[in-house]
């Protein structure tokens, strides 16, 4: 499925509550996100439309065309969430996100990332090991290593925290509302996605300097507790793509507008 990326970016209050579908409450129905539907350009970089797609990438090719920080950025989402549903011992919902740093199928998504310090060998060792069927625990230094080299790429490749929390807002909200469209899951992937980008997202709001970067951190830290502790794992009743839309909303009102 193609998901166009949206923007609030620079728009005022009320029309960014508007185009979460909202006036304020986080609690009304799943139509965020729906307004405001201008393809995103600038920064956060143009022909990102499919991207999220966690099922087994169908988002490589226009992945590519995103900035260097913001593929990392985007990568970073599918790896956490695989790593966390890994660590849940959910190993089969975990392996498709934990391709992306490995297979040739996300081959795009990697272009550059050598130049800033990428080691596929702690992910070609994580993905070993889901295929031979070993628990996590098993393996939790090579996890270790995952993440740890991931968080120095990340750093490596830079980029602005401001612009690339944007960017994982907007995504956020079109992996939620695809995955959660009437108050049940339907697309697992999705939903996984959305917490990983929500969980880089909350990562780098720690680098940002704003007036208002507690009310940032604050904020995400609500969109993250909209998802079962520990692992984005989909419950019986999630919360709706309302809530996620408007908590995103005030995310990006407290940023900095370009």
């Amino acid at each position: 499925m193609k998901v166009e990326l949206k923007t609030w970016a620079g728009l005022g209050l009320a029309t960014a509550l508007a185009g979460a579908g909202l006036t304020g409450c986080a609690g009304e129905g799943g139509e965020g996100g729906e307004a405001a539907q201008t393809s995103q350009t600038g920064e956060a970089g143009e022909g990102g439309g499919e991207a999220g797609e966690g099922e087994g990438g169908e988002s490589g090719g226009d992945v590519g065309a995103l900035s260097l920080p913001q593929r990392v950025a985007f990568m970073s989402g599918h790896v956490a969430a695989g790593i966390a549903l890994y660590r849940a011992g959910d190993s089969k919902a975990a392996a498709p996100h934990l391709l992306h740093p490995v297979s040739e199928t996300h081959a795009s998504e990697r272009a550059g990332l050598a130049q800033v310090g990428f080691d596929a060998a702690p992910f070609e060792a994580v993905s070993a090991a889901l295929e031979s069927g070993k628990p996590a625990a098993e393996i939790e230094p090579q996890l270790e290593a995952a993440e740890a080299n991931l968080a120095s790429v990340r750093e490596g490749a830079g980029g602005d925290p401001v612009a690339l929390i944007r960017y994982l807002m907007e995504v956020t909200v079109d992996e939620y509302t695809i995955a959660v469209p009437e108050q049940t899951v339907t697309d697992p992937g999705e939903y996984q996605d959305a917490w990983g980008f929500v969980t880089v997202a909350r990562e780098l709001a720690d680098r940002l300097d704003t007036p208002k970067a507690d009310s940032v951190k604050a904020s995400l830290d609500e969109m993250i507790a909209l998802w079962p502790d520990g692992a984005p794992i989909p419950p019986d009743q999630p919360a709706s793509a309302g809530q996620v839309s408007a908590l995103a909303a005030r995310v990006l009102l407290d940023l900095p507008q370009p």
